[in-house]
């Protein structure tokens, strides 16, 4: 069985690592290339860098930063932010990203999928889709949880799989920056897709990310504010699931 995945979420702003609730009343935790080194020597098994205001403010993630970050780094980093070509996502593994994550652009044009797939390969390719339940339906949003669409979660990851999606980033928008826990039955059900998922939104505790892993069946755990806040250090989460029976690299 492949070990599970702890994955320290980096969200962007200006330059500078940020946390909110609901990508709101954000302020500002730290530098990305430190924070992102710190978290790769206490055993991350990959990162994930979101500059949120990409898609929002019209702008590219800023290629520089994905320089510096792997010059320093030496795990797995996934970009995303704002990437809306191929010629986007180039760019960026040029830059010395491993992956890179559409969203907002893919919503808009699904086709970005296949060709960026098609280009440098599924498992280069994640697609983040943001959702909130609206009357008992997952509704996929855009634009950091702001714009409603009418797409609907399950049928949008099954799309993306199908046109080349080499893994599922889910946050739920009803959970993000909570920490209540994630909506493992959600997760479940996203888990019968042919890709990993990885569960976003919701961290609190040990026990949150430890059922989400099992229950939900995530093959990987995202999070943020309980690493950002040093409140569960990376070390004492891997040791705890491993004392659970739940397969993580020590």
């Amino acid at each position: 069985m492949l070990a599970k995945r702890i994955i320290p979420c980096l969200d962007i702003r200006d330059g500078q690592t940020v946390k909110g609730i609901h990508f709101e009343g954000l302020r500002q935790v730290g530098d990305p290339v430190e924070l992102g080194a710190k978290y790769a020597s206490q055993g991350a098994d990959e990162l994930v860098y979101l500059d949120i205001s990409a898609s929002e403010e019209g702008r590219r993630t800023f290629t520089d930063l994905v320089t510096r970050i792997a010059a320093r780094i030496d795990i797995p980093f996934t970009v995303g932010g704002g990437i809306a070509s191929v010629e986007d996502a180039g760019r960026l593994l040029e830059a010395g990203a491993d992956k890179v994550t559409v969203n907002s652009a893919a919503v808009r044009n699904p086709a970005l999928i296949d060709a960026i797939a098609s280009k440098y390969g599924s498992q280069f390719i994640v697609v983040a889709i943001d959702a909130r339940t609206v009357d008992g339906r997952w509704v996929v949003t855009t634009h950091g949880g702001k714009r409603p669409t009418e797409r609907e979660l399950f049928s949008w990851a099954r799309e993306s799989v199908e046109r080349g999606a080499g893994e599922i980033l889910f946050t739920s928008m009803d959970h993000d920056g909570t920490k209540n826990g994630y909506p493992c039955e959600t997760f479940a059900r996203l888990s019968e897709l042919p890709v990993p998922i990885i569960a976003s939104g919701g961290a609190g505790n040990i026990d949150h990310i430890a059922e989400v892993l099992t229950r939900g069946c995530a093959d990987a755990a995202l999070a943020a504010s309980i690493f950002h806040y040093d409140e569960i250090p990376i070390p004492v989460l891997k040791r705890e699931l491993n004392r659970r029976g739940i397969n993580v690299r020590l």
